[in-house]
């Protein structure tokens, strides 16, 4: 029993060392949880695309997709050109803001839009494989058969951290509650998706 909680916490705290960094991904969640709009199909959709990841990573999936190595710079090109686009669309709402607003004056967009696009910077970031199938997979896979308690560990920190981004990020609203707060929001943004996608590109 001491064995598997101690594969699990260890799961738990490389997962949580992986994803907090900043990324864009990461960057969305936190825009969209300071909006409230569509926060919980955002935290879903990042939370079980990590799950999926993960346990392709502890199945052994990763040593298979080495032998296509053409496929990650496939996905690095067309992923770095939607984090460029992205972006820029942000930079262009510090420039020109727009959009409905909702009861506490931020502005919200479609559901439907929003899931598209967590999509999109969810599977084609390379790094959410590097991460995931990759670098958590070959960890687990020294873990013998508690590999895939290791593996629920880290799916455990993916839901956590993601939840209380999305959903802790509305206790932000107050402090932006002025257009021009927003428009730092929207130029860090801007920046991370940008430099994100100059690199995708350029390190492939």
């Amino acid at each position: 029993m001491s064995n598997a909680l101690s594969a699990a916490a260890a799961g738990f705290g490389t997962g949580l060392s992986l994803i907090v960094a900043i990324g864009a991904q990461n960057a969305f969640v936190l825009r969209q949880g300071v909006r409230r709009d569509s926060v919980l199909a955002v935290v879903g959709i990042c939370a079980l695309s990590d799950a999926l990841l993960i346990a392709l990573g502890v199945a052994g999936v990763g040593a298979v997709v080495v032998a296509w190595p053409a496929a990650l710079t496939v996905v690095g090109w067309i992923g770095g050109a939607f984090l460029i686009g992205y972006g820029v669309l942000a930079a262009r709402r510090v420039l020109r803001p727009q959009g409905a607003l909702n009861t506490e004056g931020q502005a919200t967009g479609s559901m439907r839009r929003a899931v598209l696009t967590c999509l999109a910077l969810t599977w084609l970031n390379p790094h959410v494989y590097l991460d995931t199938v990759f670098l958590l997979g070959s960890i687990a896979a020294d873990r013998g058969p508690l590999r895939w308690t290791f593996g629920l560990g880290a799916v455990f920190a993916s839901v956590c951290w993601f939840a209380a981004l999305g959903f802790g990020a509305r206790l932000l609203g107050r402090h932006l509650s002025r257009p021009g707060a927003w428009r730092v929001l929207d130029g860090l943004v801007a920046a991370t998706m940008i430099t994100m996608g100059v690199l995708l590109i350029a390190g492939d």
